[in-house]
């Protein structure tokens, strides 16, 4: 067909969004037809955001975001990919100087509607999806409304039923994807023809599928249309979801397509564009247009010849990164597998699921866990799209990109551990900018388990970056023009507007973590104001370890925070009057919650003794010894619950504050025949359970194992099974080489062979192994080998001399705990 040849009428382009061999046909059919005009189904207050389509730097997949002005969280996206028949299309357009247009409902109205709706439901008690995850019937997302009261058709779904396919996506595949040449002429136009009929037909027994809505948008359409149509002709070539052709091929009048659009809802709305991942085109992300394997699609559409043995070739280079032996070999006998499978399944050609069947046979040797991998990394990918600068943005955005390349701290899909060194200018910058964003609710980066711990200089963090975060900056706009001020402001706001003492707590800290210092004094005056109100202890506990860690972090990042220091001390100072107290009368839910605070109040009171400032006004070895008789009377008493108490009493020895007899006798107390053995379980697991060396406790000291023995054999047959659950939920978080040990302790017994017994363990005697105390000689030995390890940073004694031996670690044992972070 050349140019001369256009068919009468418009070229009507029915695709399916993501379908790369809808990209292929609508590019031949452009490349036959050459229309005068091409319209693409999309916002039309996107128009002028077209031609950035043609920069170089412009690179799928990406989307056009729409949000409200006055509400930037109301937002919309458009993804294309670089096999999505619209990009294609606008390509082409660009490419031929052709006049291009979009000529959907626009986002002006479709974010009205939206928000009419979910106001309306709830109202009615109803819930709303999200804008962009709706489904239009056609499987794409218009991502302008919420999806109608009816379950919507899938039309891709419903042909393959009828062609007795029980997969939409392997029907797709083998009618479309692996469509064979037979070496003839070809009317590009063919495919389209097809799907048009096909749709027709399912439009004259669904109607609009579910999908009321359709009507005005398809209105608006047919309208653009005949303007078009007016101008150019009928050399215009319109690319739309396939379900929409049948409704732009009716002949209705021009008043009754005005009539459907008469008073819809209208607000202001900003366009751009941004990138998008082939993840969030995925459609277990929520994407109603989704597809399940963009990354497959993608391959389809860039390798037209041999698709399958590129693809082998693709998964072999990525078990290879991964450190897994695939050879030449696998890779022949996985393509030659894939194509013995489509074959027995009827198939022309091997598709997604036969390229998957063999790489798990012939590469992953039948496992389904390096499988995985290539589904993450390869079916689905991890392509980021890319930008120029020249794209519309919220000046919060712009500030945002230059941190981004001041700092190298490229945005990237996939995800991504970090490692900070706080004494690094870079490296310091970079926390301050993820932790200022944090403030900010635009989640970039989370902080992760790493070598980062409280009061260090290091930090780590597991970053990615989503599409979404686009909104979420845009919303955070309102707040400011560069991420400084914006974070300053949003904290100060939340400063004035927070009602409970944790929320400003916690508000302090990420005001130190992140260096907002204009904002610090706010949220301290709003700090001081609340903790001088708060009169509930167990609100004071989980307020504090907040404070402490604030007061650490702003001891490395030398920042003065004397005033929180003081506000801490009086905090602490409340809560050692007044837990005793609230320790009485609890249930097994409230005391396992109240273990919690203790654990968090002790770990907090060492890092105040140890972190306060000299001028701070607090005195930090009498709180450390006020908080130590809290511990003894938790431990003493019997009003206490039996979590409580056994928790104190661990705090205490392992604090040095209770010698090892002292707790061997509270121990024998609490598991004493008199005591019920649901009490004596729980005393036990606040003792051993759920802390770090608690099974490492029982291993190296035999009189305290030698009384969980003997108490646990002496517990009656008609209540073992009520303590069970508790004794198993302590012992399963040891690691399996201590209960391991512990067994063989068990087992073996106090008097197993070896050397004499001795001490004045369980029943007078010690089991092999094991002494009544300390063996200072043989613990002076290991001194040498700890100093090599941990380096030069010794305890200096008063002479300036390190420490050694006894009196070294009897100097440990006087320093508060979390003094030496």
């Amino acid at each position: 067909m050349t140019g001369a040849e256009r068919p009468a009428g418009p070229l009507l382009l029915g695709v399916r969004h993501h379908g790369p061999g809808s990209a292929r046909a609508v590019r031949a059919a452009l490349d036959a037809a050459r229309p005068r005009a091409v319209l693409v189904e999309g916002p039309p207050e996107a128009d002028a955001l077209l031609p950035l389509a043609a920069d170089e730097r412009m690179r799928p997949p990406v989307a056009l975001l729409a949000h409200a002005v006055d509400d930037p969280g109301q937002a919309a996206f458009w993804p294309l990919a670089a096999f999505s028949p619209e990009w294609i299309a606008i390509r082409w357009a660009l490419e031929h100087g052709v006049p291009l247009r979009f000529i959907d409902l626009p986002a002006a109205n479709s974010l009205a509607m939206v928000q009419a709706a979910e106001s309306e439901a709830e109202e009615n008690g109803e819930h709303t999806p999200d804008a962009d995850a709706d489904a239009d019937a056609d499987a794409n997302a218009d991502t302008d409304g919420p999806a109608a009261a009816p379950a919507p058709i899938d039309p891709i779904g419903v042909l393959a039923e009828a062609a007795g396919y029980d997969d939409p996506e392997r029907w797709w595949e083998d009618v479309v994807e692996h469509r064979a040449q037979d070496g003839g002429a070809v009317d590009p136009l063919a495919p389209f023809t097809a799907l048009a009929e096909a749709m027709t037909a399912l439009r004259e027994v669904y109607g609009d599928g579910g999908h009321p809505r359709d009507a005005v948008r398809e209105a608006h359409m047919r309208i653009q249309l005949r303007k078009a149509r007016k101008e150019f002709g009928d050399g215009v070539a319109v690319v739309c979801g396939a379900w929409h052709v049948p409704a732009l091929g009716t002949g209705t009048t021009l008043t009754a397509d005005r009539a459907l659009l008469k008073g819809l809802p209208k607000i202001k709305a900003e366009l751009t564009w941004v990138p998008w991942s082939h993840r969030r085109l995925a459609r277990h992300s929520g994407y109603g247009a989704g597809i399940d394997s963009p990354g497959w699609y993608g391959h389809l559409f860039d390798s037209p010849d041999r698709p399958i043995e590129r693809w082998m070739t693709k998964v072999a280079g990525l078990m290879r990164d991964e450190d897994r032996f695939v050879s030449s070999a696998h890779v022949i006998e996985a393509v030659r597998l894939a194509e013995t499978l489509a074959a027995m399944r009827g198939r022309p050609l091997a598709g997604l699921s036969e390229t998957t069947d063999a790489v798990r046979a012939v590469m992953c040797e039948g496992s389904d866990v390096p499988l995985a991998l290539v589904q993450d990394r390869l079916i689905v990918g991890e392509t980021l799209g890319e930008v120029p600068d020249t794209a519309p943005a919220v000046p919060l955005q712009r500030d945002l990109t230059r941190l981004q390349r001041t700092l190298r701290l490229r945005p990237e899909a996939q995800e991504r551990d970090l490692e900070l060194d706080l004494r690094k200018d870079n490296d310091a910058a970079r926390s301050r900018l993820l932790h200022r964003l944090r403030v900010l609710a635009v989640g970039w980066g989370e902080p992760a388990a790493g070598r980062s711990s409280t009061g260090t200089f290091r930090e780590s963090w597991r970053l990615r970056w989503e599409p979404e975060l686009y909104v979420q900056v845009a919303e955070a706009g309102t707040w400011g023009t560069t991420v400084l001020s914006a974070a300053t402001a949003k904290a100060g706001a939340q400063a004035a507007s927070a009602s409970a003492l944790a929320e400003v707590t916690a508000l302090a800290e990420q005001c130190l973590l992140a260096e907002l210092p204009d904002a610090l004094p706010v949220v301290m005056r709003a700090l001081a104001d609340r903790a001088a109100l708060d009169t509930d202890v167990g609100r004071l506990a989980d307020a504090l370890p907040a404070l402490a860690r604030t007061l650490r972090y702003g001891d490395v990042r030398s920042t003065d925070t004397a005033a929180l220091a003081e506000v801490a001390a009086g905090l602490a100072e409340r809560i050692c009057v007044a837990l005793p107290a609230a320790c009485t009368g609890l249930d097994a839910d409230g005391a396992a919650e109240l273990r919690g605070r203790v654990d968090g109040v002790h770990t907090a009171i060492g890092l105040l003794t140890g972190a306060a400032p000299a001028d701070a006004g607090t005195d930090a070895d009498g709180l450390r010894e006020r908080w130590t008789a809290v511990l003894h009377k938790l431990a003493a008493r019997d009003t206490v619950a039996g979590v409580v108490r056994g928790r104190a009493t661990r705090l205490l020895l392992d604090d040095g504050r209770l010698a090892q007899d002292g707790a061997a006798r509270l121990m024998g107390l609490a598991l004493s025949p008199g005591t019920p053995p649901a009490d004596a379980a729980e005393w036990i697991e606040g003792f051993v359970g759920g802390a770090a060396g608690g099974g490492m406790l029982l291993v190296h000291d035999e009189r305290l194992l030698g009384l969980v023995d003997a108490w646990l054999t002496g517990v009656p047959a008609d209540r073992f099974a009520d303590v069970l659950p508790l004794l198993r939920r302590t012992f399963s978080a040891y690691e399996a080489g201590i209960r391991r040990t512990l067994g063989e302790l068990v087992r073996r017994g106090p008097a197993a062979g070896g050397p004499p017994a001795t001490g004045t363990g369980t029943g007078g005697a010690t089991a092999p192994g094991f002494g009544p105390g300390l063996d200072e000689e043989r613990a002076d030995a290991v001194e040498p080998v700890l100093r090599l390890l941990l380096g030069p940073h010794n305890d200096p004694g008063p002479d300036g001399e390190a420490r050694s031996g006894r009196a070294g670690r009897a100097a440990k044992a006087e320093e508060p705990l979390g003094a030496t972070g």
